[in-house]
């Protein structure tokens, strides 16, 4: 039976379907674009699946029927010269608390997905998507160096990809998305949700342990990688800022 989760922010919810944690994007009128403070709210949601013995597999998703999510809230006013690390440091425990996770995770996408939120469902283990879909890294058109995009773009889909999705700021339509592997299943628009539970359900008859310590060496790979987009970060901000003033 479906259990009772902690109490969220109201820009997030979280719930329970059999073995799945269900993590929402609750912004919809803001096509569930994130601010500081609703990172913050995930990362302790993801803290409290991870702690959760019955929690098998979290779903990550969006409220309503246009977005996953449209990455970072540009309403909310961008760090003074001064709090610029501590502004990325969040950036690292945001990333890091989906690197982090024992348990696999699973973006129902339910519509856009673009800058941060679309790096944030490369960082899933698995990606139900539909027809809809359109996913990208449109940064560079609001005139914003992409810090984190070239290395978790580059890590899931090639430099090659990465080079095209950074430097021209494009969506993909699902059409693309599917051609490169980005939807692990496709089903109709209205159950992709659905579907992430059905494949965290199937996750749930394997080892916990197993499943664990295969997503930690999974994640080994691009540590390195990850640690460097951190420390050249708070220095492209900079550079940006120089540049527009």
């Amino acid at each position: 039976c479906d259990n009772e989760m902690p109490v969220m922010p109201d820009t997030i919810t979280l719930d329970r379907r059999g073995p799945a944690a269900i993590l929402t994007f609750n912004r919809p009128h803001a096509l569930n674009a994130w601010d500081g403070a609703m990172r913050a709210a995930i990362v302790a949601a993801l803290a409290d699946c991870d702690r959760d013995p019955q929690v098998r597999a979290v779903v990550v998703t969006g409220a309503g029927e246009r977005a996953f999510g449209a990455g970072q809230d540009r309403d909310e006013a961008p760090p003074d010269d001064g709090t610029i690390e501590e502004w990325v440091a969040g950036w690292g425990r945001f990333f890091g608390a989906f690197r982090a996770l024992s348990k696999p995770v699973i973006a129902a996408l339910n519509g856009l997905a673009a800058g941060s939120a679309f790096q944030v469902a490369l960082l899933c283990d698995f990606r139900i998507g539909h027809a809809g879909v359109r996913m990208g890294q449109p940064e560079i058109r609001a005139g914003i160096a992409s810090a984190s995009g070239p290395w978790i773009i580059g890590a899931a889909l090639g430099p090659m990809v990465a080079t095209d999705l950074c430097l021209t700021g494009r969506m993909m339509a699902a059409e693309e998305c599917r051609r490169l592997g980005l939807f692990n299943r496709e089903v109709d628009a209205g159950r992709v949700v659905d579907e992430a539970v059905a494949l965290a359900e199937e996750l749930s008859a394997l080892s916990p342990l197993a499943l664990a310590l295969t997503r930690q060496r999974l994640k080994r790979f691009d540590e390195r990688d990850f640690a460097e987009t951190l420390a050249l970060w708070p220095g492209l901000l900079r550079a940006v800022r120089r540049d527009q003033a």
